[in-house]
């Protein structure tokens, strides 16, 4: 990616912004939390699974076990039946109280505000990182999960797959202070508008701007 590329990038993802902001002005992490922790567990739980029934899970859970120390020392069978419903129970319930124990061990109870730190933590990759840190602490990050990665890849700011490469080439595109409001807006669209399988071109405000536009089914 050239100067040139990348100047007339940055120009564009400016546009999508701004249009997205006035589309979605609104436009928020759909996790209820109350606390970087509770987003941390949250967001763990989301993973193959929608926000809307974490947050069914979610009240019951955190009333069971309210920080680290109280996962840290639960019963694994019970954490992993608050959770089932959001399917691979097992595995997410290991992770929860894996990363709880690192937690009191290593942060005194408390969540790290650092993505080096964050992705030390067991079951916490780059994505789950950054959604704590843009929503739980307001320190900008990019979340490139499927509506990201697919609106991205659309809008001509990346050809990248792999999220985490997808990642550090939408840093250079687009503005910092906007990475993690970038993110939301992208995901209220996807949700919305740019459907994996059938995007609504027709209606769509970033139609002119997009690539894409008429080529069904690209991903």
């Amino acid at each position: 990616m050239d100067m040139v590329d990348l100047d007339s990038l940055r120009r564009r993802a400016a546009v999508v912004f701004r249009r997205l902001a006035k589309l979605y002005p609104d436009a928020h992490c759909a996790l209820n939390h109350d606390s970087p922790f509770q987003l941390l567990v949250a967001t763990v739980l989301s993973a193959q699974c929608t926000d809307a029934r974490v947050n069914l899970v979610t009240p019951a859970l955190f009333a069971r076990f309210p920080d680290p120390a109280a996962f840290a020392t639960a019963d694994l069978a019970e954490i992993e039946n608050l959770i089932r419903s959001t399917g691979f129970f097992r595995n997410k319930a290991k992770n929860i109280q894996a990363l709880s124990r690192a937690l009191v061990e290593k942060h005194g109870g408390q969540v790290p505000g650092t993505l080096e730190e964050l992705v030390r933590l067991p079951g916490v990759g780059r994505k789950t990182a950054n959604v704590v840190l843009g929503d739980g602490f307001g320190i900008p990050g990019i979340t490139v999960d499927t509506h990201v990665g697919r609106l991205s890849r659309r809008l001509g700011f990346t050809k990248q797959t792999d999220p985490v490469k997808a990642e550090h080439e939408l840093m250079k595109v687009w503005k910092q202070a906007d990475w993690t409001l970038y993110s939301h807006r992208l995901i209220f669209h996807g949700r919305q508008v740019c459907a994996s399988r059938k995007p609504d071109c027709d209606h769509c405000t970033l139609a002119d701007v997009c690539p894409k536009v008429g080529v069904p089914n690209k991903k």
